[in-house]
């Protein structure tokens, strides 16, 4: 067992990479390789979505970035800690202080009110919350009148603005969202967008998304396109439009596409 985290040089500015990242599930007939060698960094302080076609690899990417799988070969992490050389119980600290999630399910005790859903990570690792920094962040998702409700006396998108909340309130170096706004309608979903997005303008938070929609996509600094478990492009300061026509590139997955910029 090792006793301290593994601390590795990290460039400038980065809060989490991977390096020749590969995951294979399976063996003989049913091996499949959903990750094949994926070497990506997310900056400090940006907003980035990971895209690609259905079965691509673009939330295993996200699972294994965010210490919730463990990858076949190749390095993950966060950021001067390599997640490679944590023991389980270093690992489950460090994605319980360093890291939020904000996934499709809400994931919310229906026994707690709103606030204490949103503080419950904290209360878990025996802290108590920044007052100043939970009445920020309670503020930005529009919730400081909702915050004595039970997640059944809210609306799916109310749940979601929790969820986000949780993800926040530790002030973690790093938040990865699955899918966030799946089980919205799309002014709910908008808003849900609409918070990650300031919490990264206002708040200084970074925020990695996996998502198939390029309206989504379109809140972000950055898109990393996935296909067939390979970087397939990246697109700069997107649009709905943009993305979707970098989509159109590679309409059957092709890795061969060419990387997109600027």
């Amino acid at each position: 067992m090792t006793a301290h985290p593994l601390t590795l040089p990290a460039t400038p500015g980065t809060a989490a990479a991977t390096a020749d990242l590969t995951k294979v599930y399976g063996s003989g007939d049913t091996r499949v390789t959903a990750l094949d060698g994926i070497s990506v960094a997310f900056r400090e302080g940006e907003f980035t979505a990971i895209m690609g076609p259905s079965g691509c690899g673009k939330s295993t990417l996200m699972h294994c970035a965010a210490g919730l799988d463990t990858p076949t070969s190749g390095s993950v992490r966060i950021g001067t800690t390599e997640l490679g050389g944590l023991s389980d119980r270093q690992l489950t600290r460090l994605r319980r202080d360093r890291i939020g999630f904000v996934f499709q399910a809400f994931n919310l005790l229906p026994t707690l009110t709103a606030l204490e859903n949103i503080t419950l990570p904290l209360s878990l690792a025996g802290r108590r919350p920044d007052r100043q920094w939970l009445d920020r962040v309670v503020a930005m998702v529009g919730l400081s009148q909702r915050l004595g409700h039970r997640p059944a006396e809210l609306s799916g998108g109310q749940q979601q603005r929790v969820a986000v909340a949780r993800a926040l309130v530790a002030r973690p170096s790093i938040v990865f969202g699955d899918e966030p706004t799946g089980n919205l309608d799309s002014q709910a979903g908008a808003e849900v967008l609409g918070f990650l997005q300031s919490s990264v303008r206002e708040l200084g938070q970074t925020v990695v998304m996996v998502t198939h929609d390029p309206v989504a996509a379109g809140y972000a600094d950055r898109v990393v396109f996935l296909a067939d478990g390979r970087l397939a492009g990246e697109l700069a300061h997107p649009t709905p439009d943009r993305v979707l026509d970098v989509v159109r590139r590679f309409p059957g997955g092709s890795p061969q596409a060419p990387v997109v910029t600027g």
